[in-house]
């Protein structure tokens, strides 16, 4: 940096917020060397993922895009096994935000994208919640949140960005203003972030963990390489030699990966790229059910709490009859 950048004495401004992870990159990186790289099938349930692999107090992340290819089952079984003190990545997040305030699983939160559902409109349950105090909240953007994600997957501490500088965001963030050594030219510095486990549901993998995903991907190829942990939800178990007819389609390798679960309409009620559609009619029975607490206390009982699991949810929705008009619907072969 030039004496004469120094001698501009620039103040340099932070976030007011918190970070909720370490961002140490050698941290993680001694974790990860002590992470197993073996070829070895990972098939396991969603009730054992979610009671081995989450403690309460760990900080979560889940997979896909607004209500689009979210592992659903897995958001389920966290509330139902009443896991606490999570800490939670509101990147992109609608339904599985609304499952996991219903269940007041968090109560810490990295916010960029929650409480909406789009054009679906607001989760009157999760607004609520947020709004409550219960939950220690620090701002950011989707954009900074997918690069937070970047830096960890590239083994970093933080990345330098220009999104934030000069907005109310950037006040009720964690960043850090600072100054390029080349330049002397301001950025802002995002803290890497590494979860301490992450679902992500994908379209096709094998027993190892190689995934397939089609259709929008977001940052869910950086959030396989930035979590401690990581579960795979996918529609359908394929053949190892399936995955490696298409090698630069494993958009997600197997080391990335600790467990492996088939979840047909895993997603479910939102939607799966060129599988099935969302169900709107059961995403508008949410909501309304959202209004008042009582009502959305029989409405988890009915549909979380007095289910076994995501199958049972499944079967209380509609079953084959549902998931296969959900399908047409994917497929234009019905209308909306």
């Amino acid at each position: 940096m030039s004496a004469e950048v120094m001698e501009k004495n620039i103040e340099l401004k932070s976030g007011v917020n918190k970070v909720f992870t370490d961002p140490d990159a050698d941290a993680a990186r001694a974790y990860f060397r002590g992470k197993s790289r073996a070829l070895r099938p990972k098939l396991t349930t969603v009730e054992e993922v979610v009671r081995t692999m989450i403690s309460d107090g760990d900080y979560i992340a889940i997979g896909g895009f607004g209500a689009n290819r979210i592992p659903t089952a897995i958001c389920h079984e966290i509330v139902r096994q009443g896991k606490k003190g999570l800490g939670f990545a509101g990147h992109t997040s609608t339904h599985d935000f609304q499952i996991l305030s219903a269940g007041e699983a968090f109560n810490r939160c990295d916010i960029a994208y929650i409480i909406g559902l789009e054009a679906r409109g607001l989760s009157p349950n999760a607004r609520r919640y947020i709004e409550s105090g219960k939950v220690k909240l620090t701002e950011w953007t989707n954009a900074t949140m997918s690069w937070r994600l970047k830096a960890a997957a590239m083994g970093l501490s933080f990345i330098p960005a220009r999104n934030i500088l000069g907005t109310d965001t950037f006040k009720y963030s964690a960043a850090k203003e600072i100054l390029c050594p080349f330049t002397g030219q301001k950025y802002a510095a995002y803290p890497a972030l590494y979860p301490d486990f992450a679902a992500i549901h994908v379209h096709e993998c094998d027993v190892y963990g190689n995934c397939h995903v089609y259709g929008a991907s977001v940052s869910d190829f950086d959030l396989a390489k930035a979590a401690r942990r990581v579960v795979i939800t996918t529609e359908r178990l394929v053949s190892t030699e399936k995955i490696r007819q298409q090698p630069e389609a494993t958009v997600i390798p197997f080391w990335c990966v600790d467990a492996v679960i088939e979840s047909p309409y895993g997603s479910y009620p939102g939607n799966m790229p060129y599988e099935y559609f969302s169900d709107e009619e059961h995403l508008r029975e949410w909501l309304a059910a959202e209004k008042e607490p009582e009502s959305l206390k029989k409405f988890m009982d009915k549909y979380i709490y007095g289910t076994k699991n995501f199958d049972e949810y499944l079967a209380l929705c509609g079953g084959t009859e549902k998931m296969n008009k959900l399908r047409r619907i994917e497929l234009l072969i019905d209308k909306k």
